[in-house]
């Protein structure tokens, strides 16, 4: 990874988080010559304050969870070189009532079908998975296939081996040509290039519109909170209520709180989730990380002991219909979107990046686009 002069390239991807990075990795690696441009730091947005959850126990059957299959086999590729940090630790989703263990029961059948490999935990043997959990659950299930990867030193790591030019804290503030795009002007000049590569984030939507198009990608607040360190294997897995998967499928506007738990390798627990659409506006909210606070005591008395050190908060960039947006705009030929993953861009980073490249070189996608293509929103 390097900072230097800006220069002509096949492509310029705009976004420094872990969506652009594999944009970025996967296009280098079909013999492209990239630049990267974000106007903060790498990994400064969204990447920087998620949990780095690789997951595909919160994915309804359809065209994610395809794409999750995906890139779920690529993380484990990639991890195979070494480097990531990423944890194969499989999740742990349980059910407080029976009505809730029955509907997560019918979902796992539906995505065993799919190819999701899971199985159901009764209640009397969830604490052979973790001994700390609370009295009363219905039962849950555990995915093997759950990971978690920590996310800026991932997108670091596929920035470098990427061998692209980065550019940071250089704005993007427009669109070179008229009839297709040809680059990108910028704070520092402007950037020539073959494709831009719209890898944003919940930013994509302001992207989009320096080229005249239009994304629906909004912001979706969540705060994390982070405990101070405790013993290996205080927690093992990921640890989620089956309201999470209500959650993630959810298009609420307001306030949305379930409880996610896992440790890190450094021995910090995470504590999530909260959702909600109140813009860019970062100001911490006591209400909302003593929701968090409180469901995961609820889910694991022992954390009542133990201290917070700090929290985070981070934009998930949201799209109406729940899906990311990937593939060529129908508008601007050039141009390419990435971005609206909402809170699952880690875990889908690698298919994505794959298959913008392989839209960059005229190859066949992988994994059908049809479902993320610009276009769905135009009426």
């Amino acid at each position: 990874m390097r900072n230097g002069t800006a220069r002509a390239a096949d492509v310029v991807v705009i976004g420094a988080g872990l969506v652009g990075a594999a944009c970025a990795y996967y296009a280098a690696r079909s013999g492209l010559d990239v630049v990267v441009v974000d106007r903060g730091p790498v990994a400064g947005g969204t990447s920087g304050a998620g949990e780095g959850n690789v997951l595909l126990s919160d994915k309804q059957p359809g065209p994610e969870l395809r794409l999750a299959l995906r890139s779920s086999r690529l993380w484990r590729e990639l991890a195979q070189a070494g480097g990531f940090e990423y944890e194969p630790k499989g999740g742990l989703v349980v059910a407080p009532t029976e009505q809730s263990r029955t509907a997560l029961t019918a979902l796992a059948t539906a995505q065993r079908a799919s190819g999701v490999q899971q199985r159901a935990v009764a209640a009397r043997e969830l604490r052979n998975y973790e001994p700390l959990l609370s009295d009363g659950l219905a039962g849950g299930v555990f995915y093997p296939q759950d990971a978690q990867v920590q996310p800026m030193l991932a997108t670091a790591r596929l920035l470098r081996h990427s061998g692209a030019m980065v550019l940071t804290g250089t704005r993007v503030t427009g669109v070179l040509g008229r009839d297709r795009v040809a680059g990108v002007r910028t704070t520092d000049g402007d950037l020539p290039a073959a494709a831009v590569v719209n890898a944003a984030g919940p930013w994509g939507g302001e992207v989009a519109a320096l080229a005249g198009t239009e994304l629906p990608v909004l912001p979706r607040r969540g705060f994390v909170l982070v405990t101070e360190p405790l013993p290996t294997g205080y927690i093992r897995h990921k640890v989620y209520t089956a309201a999470y998967v209500r959650d993630v499928a959810s298009d609420a506007a307001g306030l949305e709180t379930s409880p996610v738990v896992e440790s890190t390798p450094a021995g910090t627990v995470l504590i999530g989730a909260s959702r909600e659409r109140v813009g860019f506006d970062r100001r911490v909210s006591l209400p909302v990380l003593g929701r968090l606070a409180a469901q995961a005591v609820r889910l694991f008395p022992a954390l009542g002991q133990v201290r917070a050190i700090r929290t985070y908060c981070g934009f998930r960039p949201y799209c109406p219909d729940q899906l990311p947006v990937i593939g060529p705009d129908p508008g601007r030929p050039g141009l390419f979107h990435a971005c609206g993953h909402e809170g699952a861009g880690i875990g889908l980073a690698p298919a994505t990046g794959e298959a913008i490249a392989a839209l960059l070189t005229g190859a066949r996608p992988p994994v059908d686009l049809a479902p993320f293509r610009p276009g769905r929103f135009s009426t």
